[in-house]
């Protein structure tokens, strides 16, 4: 397994393999590496000749000083995860490597940026948007792998791939859960053992949602259920569930097989988010 910290050596490295007609598939990380990015990886392998993982903290796409300090790092292990699992190349780069200077650049995605996530985290999916556009740059794979845990970013990310012609294909691989239900995060690290049972609320919030609506109880109904649900535990605070279209995000009353239920919440410090497809 190859590791590159510089730009110009990666796509050298990579420039090889291309003249060898071998395709090249990349998973984007920030690190802390769990069984969800492992299965990431494990999907790129069944497709490409050649995986390429990149491990970066992407201060752009925080709006939240404290989060970016906290957030976890923990590359000797994410190393020795990624040997595990046949990955071939990790590129974990400097913030200098990626950002010569301070960037000016804004991405604007109409209402897809504006709703959900965005409404909470005012310019984070601009900052998703650059990163992976310098990635897919430097990068060049044939294929591109996201977890459906951040659907709205994979959302938002097909838009830019769409918009800026990347000639890439998407995929999107199924959530991975613990065995209690718990969505794999890299933020469950910030979790204490008694509150990541708490943070099970969001997930049984998202079955109990489900259940509801199929049975034919309002949306708004739902959400003030939701809502108490989830405030009934101690330093747990729900920020949205909505039900929305999977193509464009935007809120849905109707329950079909192309609407999603996506929730957010804290349990104390710590922002989670999780999802379930109403098909």
């Amino acid at each position: 397994m190859e590791i590159f910290n510089e730009i110009k050596p990666l796509r050298a490295y990579l420039n090889t393999l291309r003249r060898q007609q071998l395709t090249i598939g990349l998973v984007p990380t920030m690190g802390a590496l769990h069984h969800g990015h492992l299965e990431l990886i494990r999907a790129s392998r069944k497709e490409n000749d050649v995986t390429v993982c990149s491990i970066y903290v992407n201060p752009t796409q925080f709006n939240n000083k404290n989060d970016l300090e906290k957030y976890p790092r923990t590359l000797d292990a994410d190393i020795a995860q990624l040997s595990t699992v046949g990955c071939d190349a990790i590129f974990a780069p400097t913030n200098l490597e990626m950002y010569k200077k301070a960037s000016e650049l804004r991405f604007d995605f109409g209402s897809l940026d504006k709703i959900l996530e965005g409404e909470f985290r005012p310019g984070h999916f601009s900052g998703v948007a650059l990163v992976v556009s310098k990635l897919f740059n430097i990068v060049q794979p044939n294929r591109a792998y996201f977890g459906q845990k951040d659907f709205q970013q994979y959302k938002v990310i097909a838009k830019l791939a769409d918009e800026l012609l990347f000639d890439i294909e998407l995929s999107s691989v199924p959530i991975v859960r613990e065995p209690t239900g718990l969505a794999m995060s890299s933020r469950n690290q910030r979790l204490s053992e008694p509150d990541k049972l708490k943070a099970l609320v969001f997930y049984h919030s998202l079955l109990m949602a489900k259940e509801l609506l199929l049975k034919g109880e309002s949306t708004a109904a739902v959400k003030v259920k939701v809502k108490e649900k989830c405030e009934a535990l101690p330093n747990v605070k729900l920020e949205y569930i909505e039900l929305a279209d999977t193509e464009n995000l935007i809120p849905s009353q109707n329950v079909s097989s192309k609407t999603i239920l996506l929730i957010a919440g804290y349990v104390g410090e710590v922002r989670l988010i999780d999802n379930l497809l109403m098909e």
